[in-house]
């Protein structure tokens, strides 16, 4: 904010030089007083800088309907004026083609943002690649790197319609631009109605902590080290697991495959397929005991997830979008709290498997909010039992810089680690450009170091708040060229290990591409006929492992 108290004392110097410059010979003086004159009257005459006011929950950010004179004021690219929604104008872009403007990224930084917009297309292509097509977008530029926020649009021709997304903006967020338009796709394209408000204000920062007491893990081991397993697994694949291999933690994913042909999908028959996952994982409790195996309930498809992993019929936009669901949310983890409060296998409670607040509807919590809400009911029914918690940005490790440290007792704070995606999914989706690790991948140099750098938000949360830290989730696609998944998974167990982290490697028995079971040759999905090198890191690391207290070896 910009003071005004000292400004009759800056009035009263420059009386006092300009009864100098009246007494002698203005041409003797020395040449800096002659500057410090000018920047004086500088100082008095401009007016005093005002600081932009900071946003407020609900403000309009920017907002456009495209009439007027000036409605293309600020925009750059092809764009020209049509037919709006239900007025005389639109913006209209009818090539493959964006239409820019920059947004005050500087008073926006730690808000989350809600973008909406009616839109109206024709005849638009098949998108050659998912992330091609009609823009409604905002990409974000910070020192960490790029992201391309944007809402999901189909193809063809359809009439005007209300799309929507949100957008996190990072604390360190250097350019903010909003993008519209047609993307590697023929056809026509229209935008009316423009809004962007703020959903949420810049979390405020929580006290690091000051107790010195031990950091709550919710074990006594000194390290757990295991692998997902997909709720199918058999008894026989936990004997290997637990005995043979020696692990001792398993990630129990309950995840929900949604037919493309279905229809309808209600929070009745939710609970229905909640209630068969429930009694599969019921099963195999016991044989986890049997084989030293503490678990963590893994809630993959929550309540109004994506309908391709478990949520109701027509909603693709996830927990975020209906408040109906996220009080669903809390009762399930209430149910789940109740059923499992007792077995000695359960580690712990993982409340959302990489929440993704794409779209944040105006009644709906956001993921902090909710994580809490969940939290606390599991608390007051479960008082011993770890209760784990992602970030909101699908889990990644930068995702812990808009995290604060929920009220809650014996929380554990859970990353998943792919980065950089361009290597570890190699070949997973669409076209297989092979790269090796360490190399340049995707235009960055990736080593140790690099990977530590990515994880640096995940060592600085721990230090701040004495959190303990799981890593959920990691891997490296098994045909990687000449070794790299090796590497790859080398220094990360390395850099977990060095900063007291439990960790559980993606996956065991679930997919080939992830199994360490399985050699290089990507054609070849036979388990290899020798154990892998990938399969030894495992190995040599599960055989460091100690067993829960209550475990009793066979």
């Amino acid at each position: 904010m910009t003071h005004y108290h000292n400004r009759d004392s800056v009035w009263g110097a420059f009386g006092r030089f300009i009864g100098i410059m009246r007494r002698r010979d203005a041409h003797s003086l020395p040449l800096w007083v002659h500057a410090g004159c000018l920047l004086l009257i500088a100082l008095v005459l401009s007016p005093p800088a005002m600081a932009e006011p900071a946003p407020a929950k609900g403000d309009i950010v920017f907002a456009t309907d495209f009439e007027g004179t000036n409605a293309l004021a600020g925009w750059s690219g092809p764009a020209a004026l049509a037919a709006g929604c239900q007025s005389d104008h639109s913006l209209c872009v009818d090539r493959a083609a964006l239409v820019q403007r920059t947004l005050p990224v500087e008073r926006l930084r730690g808000c989350v943002l809600g973008f909406s917009a009616m839109i109206k297309a024709e005849n638009v292509s098949e998108k050659p690649q998912p992330y091609n097509g009609v823009k409604f977008m905002a990409p974000i530029v910070a020192p960490d790197g790029r992201e391309w926020p944007a809402a999901k649009i189909g193809t063809g021709s359809f009439d005007w319609q209300r799309f929507s997304f949100t957008v996190r903006v990072p604390a360190d967020a250097t350019r903010l631009t909003l993008c519209l338009g047609l993307e590697a796709v023929t056809g026509k394209v229209w935008f009316d109605d423009v809004r962007i408000v703020v959903r949420r204000l810049p979390l405020p920062p929580a006290p690091a902590r000051v107790t010195d007491g031990p950091v709550f893990k919710g074990h006594d081991l000194p390290r757990l080290r295991g692998a997902m397993i997909r709720s199918n697994i058999d008894e026989a694949s936990l004997r290997t697991f637990g005995q043979e291999w020696n692990a001792n933690v398993i990630r129990w994913q309950i995840t929900r495959h949604a037919r493309r042909s279905e229809t309808s999908f209600t929070p009745a028959d939710y609970d229905a397929w909640l209630e068969s996952e429930l009694a599969r994982l019921d099963a195999a409790l016991p044989l986890c005991e049997k084989y030293g195996l503490m678990v963590v309930v893994d809630l993959h498809s929550p309540p109004g997830g994506r309908a391709t992993s478990g949520g109701y019929a027509g909603s693709d936009s996830g927990l975020f979008v209906d408040k109906a669901c996220q009080e669903k949310f809390v009762e399930v983890w209430q149910k789940m709290a109740r059923r499992y409060k007792d077995p000695r296998a359960v580690w712990g409670y993982d409340l959302a498997n990489e929440p993704v607040e794409d779209e944040l509807a105006e009644s709906a919590a956001d993921w902090q909010e909710l994580a809490g809400r969940a939290a606390r009911a599991v608390r007051a029914i479960d008082p011993q039992h770890a209760i784990i918690v992602e970030p909101a940005q699908g889990g990644n490790p930068g995702g812990l810089k808009e995290l604060r440290p929920l009220d809650v007792p014996g929380v554990v704070y859970s990353v998943h680690m792919y980065l950089p995606h361009a290597f570890t999914h190699q070949g997973v989706h669409g076209e297989w450009k092979p790269c090796r690790y360490p190399g340049d991948i995707a235009g960055k140099r990736w080593d140790k170091a690099a990977l530590e750098a990515a994880l640096q938000p995940v060592v600085e949360f721990q230090r701040r708040y004495g959190a303990h830290i799981y890593i959920g989730e990691f891997s490296a696609i098994r045909w990687a060229p000449e070794g790299s998944a090796y590497r790859y998974l080398k220094d990360l167990i390395e850099i977990f290990e060095a900063h007291g982290w439990d960790w559980s490697y993606h996956a065991f028995r679930e997919w080939s591409g992830w199994s360490v079971e399985h050699g290089e040759e990507r054609a070849n999905t036979q388990p290899a006929a020798t154990p892998t090198e990938r399969e030894k890191l495992l190995r040599e690391w599960f055989a460091k492992n100690r067993k829960p207290s209550w475990y009793r070896a066979p």
